[in-house]
């Protein structure tokens, strides 16, 4: 099928195509596209889908196997070019797109099928800034629907309030009925900022602020480890810890305070680690504790992590019953995932995280003669682990010293000032701080 199946990367500059083919010499897909996006967007377009032509073949994806054919044929032909960018983005590889689609724009002079695509490409690659840039380059030809929507949309996505307001406010209401679910979420997100606005700065290191403007969620607890490298509350790797799980659950009781909610019991869902965390919110907020039921108002709905749930034998169908939730119903999850977002977003994080291992789960320690191993898991009665929680030092870590500090009073003060918009309209899945990718649009 792929008539150059033989033709090897020639450039001497670049060493990353050729690991990449003998990546698929050894028939290992996933290490070739690893090498395709450690190469960069500088590479010839043509030898890079000599590469990608290959593997596409390999892993059975014809259409992009042609498409790449065709541009490897053909790399400064904006119908292959585009074609390329389209099948990358169809396939889950937008970043291959990226560079061919704006070769594409650049000979296209502007077609707004192209700027569509490639917006498209770098909101899957989480590039929303330069999706905002290439929408602004363009503002003049822009349709409204749904051009003027992706630069307000992308524009928030980047933190940049000022542009998504002043679009925003050219936006007018749809004549399509399909494009009013879209146009109610920008207003959502518009009126939680400026809730979040009169609690924060909202500006760039503002993490509990975006993740409340972007997906409706309220951060409990910032990270005082690496705020100024870049990680600004986010926790990369964390060996939790019963001092975490309840100072998440306190930010938890006063969120429902702030926001004068009286919620009837805590339902407690399938997976252990929800389990135990579930009957500790319990005790923290004096309710009663009784299985997960879909449907149930006044509740609150305890996780610990939303994607070891996924992966719960019945966990699948609560995350599908919780995706619409009924009112009064609140989903609180103590450990969020910002790399590999849950499949649905939660009311309350207790924390962001890129990796974590709970309390009773295996953990690293010290072993006799100093070096460090690991311990084995902590197979205690679930209702004792929930006391050891309940029984736990909430005070916060002090960390590298390096970010501000996140006192009660400051949460508290949040909490109080979105309680207005808290839990109104639909919840936003989540990406990383906040910003989630906009759907694709045929």
């Amino acid at each position: 099928m792929f008539s150059r199946r033989n033709r090897r990367p020639a450039s001497p500059e670049s060493p990353e195509l050729l690991d990449a083919w003998k990546c698929l010499d050894a028939r290992d897909v996933p290490g070739a596209l690893r090498q395709l996006r450690a190469a960069g967007e500088d590479q010839p377009l043509g030898e890079v889908a000599l590469v990608a032509g290959r593997a596409a073949a390999a892993a059975g994806f014809d259409d992009l196997a042609r498409a790449a054919a065709a541009l490897a044929a053909a790399p400064e032909r904006v119908q292959a070019l585009y074609d390329f960018g389209f099948a990358c983005v169809e396939r889950g590889v937008s970043y291959l797109a990226i560079p061919a689609l704006r070769e594409a724009q650049r000979h296209s002079r502007g077609s707004l099928a192209v700027l569509r695509e490639l917006v498209s490409a770098y909101e899957d690659e989480g590039r929303h800034r330069e999706a905002r840039d290439e929408l602004v380059r363009y503002e003049h030809a822009l349709e409204e629907w749904p051009d003027r929507y992706l630069l307000v949309f992308n524009a928030l996505m980047a933190g940049d309030l000022e542009t998504a307001r002043r679009q925003h406010a050219l936006l007018r209401d749809p004549e399509d009925p399909r494009w009013r679910p879209a146009r109610d979420r920008q207003n959502r997100m518009l009126a939680r900022a400026a809730d979040a606005e009169r609690a924060g700065a909202l500006d760039a290191t503002d993490l509990r602020g975006w993740q409340y403007v972007i997906g409706g969620t309220v951060l409990g607890a910032l990270s005082p480890f690496g705020f100024g490298a870049g990680m600004t509350g986010r926790y990369a790797w964390l060996q939790d810890g019963p001092e975490l799980c309840l100072r998440g659950l306190l930010r938890l009781r006063t969120l429902l305070a702030a926001a004068e909610l009286q919620p009837r019991s805590v339902s407690l869902l399938p997976d252990r680690g929800s389990r135990i965390l579930g009957r500790a919110a319990a005790e923290v907020l004096d309710l009663p504790a009784e299985p997960f039921a879909p449907g149930r108002e006044d509740t609150v709905v305890v996780a610990y992590d939303l994607n070891a749930l996924a992966g719960h034998d019945g966990g699948p169908e609560a995350l599908e019953q919780l995706r619409e939730r009924v009112p009064g119903q609140v989903l609180h999850e103590h450990a969020s995932c910002w790399t590999d977002a849950p499949a649905i977003a939660a009311d309350s994080v207790g924390l962001l995280h890129q990796s974590v291992v709970a309390p009773w789960a295996p953990q690293l320690r010290q072993g006799p003669d100093g070096g460090v191993e690991q311990g084995p898991a902590d197979d205690r009665p679930e209702a004792e682990l929930a006391a050891v929680i309940t029984g736990a030092d909430p005070t916060a870590d002090p960390g590298d010293g390096d970010g501000p500090a996140d006192p009660d009073e400051a949460f508290t003060a949040f909490a109080t000032a979105v309680s207005g918009t808290w839990l109104r309209g639909e919840r936003s899945r989540l990406m990383s701080a906040g910003p989630v990718p906009s759907s694709r649009f045929a």
